[in-house]
């Protein structure tokens, strides 16, 4: 299916604390994301940027998004070499680095997917299936720094 896909994201800035942005430490970097139909996300900048610890921040959904994509793409790729995942679990950490001038850039993101499939006679196929993925990956195709993968392949039965 080829296409062009539209993506719509509300985001309000809730921080304001009665004084707008009258100074740097005046107002709450707090944000509610919407999509219709979906939960809210409550958001917020990184705490070392004034921002609330217990929201989600711009980085955390970036890792979060590539960490996803790389495993909906995964699962696709398995089913089509023939490959039955039973779990996949990923702890995925990303290194962003600030440029000294207010800004910086993620230097990158490594995934670690734990994966277990069905049989021992899968694991080649399974380890191979991740190129597959990481080829097939929308976000990590749109983002301009490595995205590496650490795979841990066990086998149901076995490993567990």
């Amino acid at each position: 299916m080829l296409g062009e896909h539209d993506y719509t994201v509300r985001a309000e800035w809730t921080g304001n604390r009665g004084v707008g942005t009258a100074g740097y430490r005046d107002y709450a970097r707090d944000v509610t994301l919407r999509i219709e139909g979906k939960p809210e996300l409550l958001a917020s900048s990184d705490k070392p940027f004034r921002g609330d610890a217990s929201r989600w921040n711009p980085e955390d959904l970036l890792v979060a998004s590539l960490s996803e994509c790389h495993l909906l793409s995964y699962l696709h790729a398995a089913v089509q070499a023939g490959v039955v995942v039973v779990s996949y679990r990923d702890t995925a950490t990303g290194i962003m680095v600030e440029d000294g001038r207010g800004g910086g850039r993620f230097r990158e993101v490594t995934l670690n997917p734990v994966v277990m499939v069905a049989e021992e006679s899968m694991r080649g196929a399974a380890e191979a299936a991740h190129a597959q993925a990481n080829a097939w990956c929308f976000i990590a195709n749109s983002v301009n720094f490595p995205v590496h993968h650490r795979v841990t392949t066990l086998v149901a039965g076995v490993d567990d």
